[in-house]
This record gives C-alpha cells, sequence and structure tokens, in this order.
C-alpha cells in the first residue's frame, strides 16, 4: 500500500509543525506536506520543535487564493487544516481573512480537488460560555470543595458557547464541515481542541481542565487521519484525561480509538498562579 499523503496548513506552527513532524517519522505510512504563508516559524515554537521542510514538500500562500489552494491540495489523501488567526482578541478583519475565507478555500479546494477528508482545526472555546455557570465556573476557579455532586460533561451534542469572534470563526468552521459533508461527501473531521502551550505543561489553573499535551493532540489528529473512509463527519473534544476535565473525550475514545497518555495535574505547577488564555 502506498504512503497516504497529508497536507497540513499553517505547518510552522506549535501544533502543525508536531504533527508534521510525527508523521515524517513513519516515511513507509505516511507523505507530509505543509503549507504557510511565509517560511517563519510560529513565535510559540521553541527553537528545538522547529522543522526543516523539503522545498518539495512546501507549499507558500496565505489561503486568499482559491485556484492556488486548489492546486495545493491536488492529489492529497487527506488536509489538516490548522491555519488560522490564533489570537482571541485579533481584529475582525484578520479573523475574517484567515478563519471564515481561508477556511472556506480549504473545504471548496479540497471538494474540487478531489480530496477524501478534512480534518479541521476548531478549538474547546466554541464551548467556553459553559465556563460561567456552575459547576463549570468552579471548576474554572479550582474552587473544587463546592463541587458537590457529579459533573455533567459537555459533549459534542451540547449548544456551542463562543464568547468572542475568534470562537464564533471556528463555529462557522464546524458548520461547513457539517455542510460539505452533507452535501458533496467529504470526510470532515473537526478538533476542539484544548489548552496545547509551549511549555507541554498547564501554565494557569483555570486552564488545567482543558489543558492538551502536545503528544495527546498529536495523537488525535493522527486517529482523525487514519479513521475508517466511512467516518463522514464528527467532532472531538482534544484533551488530556484531566482530573476535572469537563468535556467529552469517550466519544473520541469511541469513535477514534483515541487513548490520551497525559494529565494535567502531573505537570501543572502551581507556583504559575492563576489566570491565562487558551
Amino acid at each position: 500500500m502506498s504512503a497516504k499523503k497529508v497536507l497540513i496548513t499553517g505547518v510552522y506552527g506549535l501544533i502543525a509543525g508536531a504533527i508534521y513532524k510525527h508523521l515524517c517519522a513513519q516515511p513507509e505510512i505516511y507523505e507530509a506536506y505543509g503549507l504557510a504563508r511565509r517560511r517563519q516559524p510560529s513565535a510559540r515554537v521553541a527553537p528545538d520543535k522547529r522543522i526543516d521542510i523539503p522545498e518539495d514538500r512546501f507549499v507558500q500562500s496565505d489561503l486568499s487564493n482559491l485556484g492556488q489552494v486548489t492546486r495545493a491540495v491536488q492529489g492529497m489523501d487527506v488536509v489538516v487544516h490548522m491555519a488560522a488567526e490564533p489570537d482571541p482578541w485579533a481584529e475582525w478583519e484578520k479573523i475574517l481573512a484567515s478563519n471564515i475565507i481561508g477556511a472556506y478555500h480549504v473545504f471548496e479546494a479540497c471538494r474540487l480537488a478531489g480530496v477524501k477528508r478534512v480534518v479541521y482545526a476548531s478549538s474547546v472555546m466554541v464551548s467556553w460560555g459553559y465556563r460561567d455557570i456552575e459547576p463549570y465556573k468552579a471548576i474554572t476557579e479550582t474552587r473544587y470543595d463546592d463541587i458537590t455532586a457529579p459533573v455533567p460533561i459537555v459533549t459534542h451534542e451540547w449548544p456551542t458557547r463562543p464568547c468572542d469572534l475568534y470562537a464564533s470563526s471556528k463555529v462557522f468552521g464546524e458548520a461547513l464541515a457539517h455542510t460539505y459533508a452533507q452535501q458533496h461527501g467529504l470526510s470532515c473531521l473537526c478538533l476542539r481542541i484544548g489548552s496545547v502551550v509551549a511549555e507541554d505543561r498547564p501554565i494557569s489553573s483555570d486552564l488545567l481542565a482543558v489543558w492538551c499535551s502536545q503528544r495527546d493532540i498529536v495523537q488525535l489528529a493522527e486517529c482523525c487521519i487514519q479513521a475508517p473512509d466511512s467516518l463522514r463527519h464528527g467532532v472531538f473534544y482534544g484533551v488530556s484525561d484531566n482530573r476535572w476535565r469537563w468535556v467529552d473525550i469517550e466519544h473520541a475514545r469511541q469513535v477514534l480509538g483515541y487513548e490520551p497518555q497525559d494529565r494535567g495535574e502531573d505537570r501543572f505547577r502551581p507556583e504559575d498562579g492563576e489566570g491565562g488564555a487558551a
């Protein structure tokens, strides 16, 4: 069997780069390609984590040109769409260009080019509004003694509750995934990625419950790449097996075979204190 051709957009980002590196380590299984708007690592990527992509495996594009993106995805079996404006406080124009128009171009290009599957990087922040109500507020504020009953786990079937334009753009991307799966038969799998950081440990107590290690998110992405062709659509939370995790990972376990290896409490340093962002 020939190697599966996988293109990763935003390849110089923290998560995308980790996925690319992991796939490249298995040349008998994967033929990995990268796409980015410039050959420059994200500021979140540590020097020892930077990747070197051969010219024949790299496409430079900012996703604004549908024709260019269509040519980039031609011949790919899977596109892992990680490219996005990641700043929750970014101006609308940046979110519109990268997360709305860019996402549409990726899905449409994959349809035009006959790509079999898109793995779309959504965010746990599409469910951020639950943190404003109990018992999720108590978990976020680490008031664990105030939790006197089992915590209802937020699943992919619960309504989204985005709290900013960034999270709203990710809801739009998930809607695109459903549209292209429903209308065009494209396999579209969405990952609601938790707090993945360069330090590879929870950097604040309010993010402890939704932290995800780099190796766990890479594993989950690979599970999506390898999922049966018959899986046309799915939404999965990408977090590690944290003690006070309030979003569901059983769905990913059952459907994809995801088995997280890490737990935030094992790596958290209390001296890091409170606060932080996803």
